[in-house]
């Protein structure tokens, strides 16, 4: 069995809970913010809505720079409306998908590197890109995204279990 058959069903649950939060963000609240030093709801929930598209740097390119010098520096986007952002979740999922269903074993030990105006900011194996950069990232502001709509007072939908505004069933 391959690596990528391996981690694609915990892709697939990954992105299901996310799809499910992504679900409920509010529309007209983009702009809110939990803290003055927290991202804007609309940032973050569009930055989830990145992250799955990044295995397609990930498996495809050994590098990536986000401030390429002579070329176009990263303009973060936020997205205004729930639909937005489930069409762009759902594109960047099937082609994280398809990077990842297509990566041979042998993928996963090249090196991948992460640049900033041509400075390198880390070098790692594919498969710690994979781990760190695009799924944990993903978790950890899935996690963020939730936080935010409690304080807003909108149901979460259960992740590894129900939540606490679904109960048991």
């Amino acid at each position: 069995m391959s690596i990528a058959s391996l981690l694609l069903p915990e892709f697939d649950a990954e992105m299901l809970s996310t799809r499910r939060l992504l679900e409920r963000v509010p529309e007209g609240k983009s702009d809110w913010k939990p803290h003055a030093k927290s991202m804007a709801l609309g940032r973050l929930a569009t930055h989830v809505t990145e992250i799955p598209g990044w295995l397609v740097w990930t498996f495809e390119k050994d590098a990536l720079d986000i401030a390429p010098p002579g070329g176009p520096k990263f303009v973060p986007q936020t997205l205004a409306t729930t639909a937005a952002l489930l069409a762009q979740f759902d594109a960047n999922v099937a082609k994280g998908r398809t990077a990842l269903a297509a990566a041979p074993d042998a993928a996963f030990t090249l090196p991948w590197t992460f640049l900033m105006g041509g400075k390198t900011l880390w070098t790692k194996p594919k498969f710690d890109v994979y781990r760190s950069f695009s799924i944990n990232h993903l978790v950890h502001h899935r996690s963020q995204l939730g936080v935010y709509l409690r304080l807003l007072d909108i149901a979460i939908p259960g992740t590894y279990g129900p939540s606490a505004d679904e109960g048991m069933a």
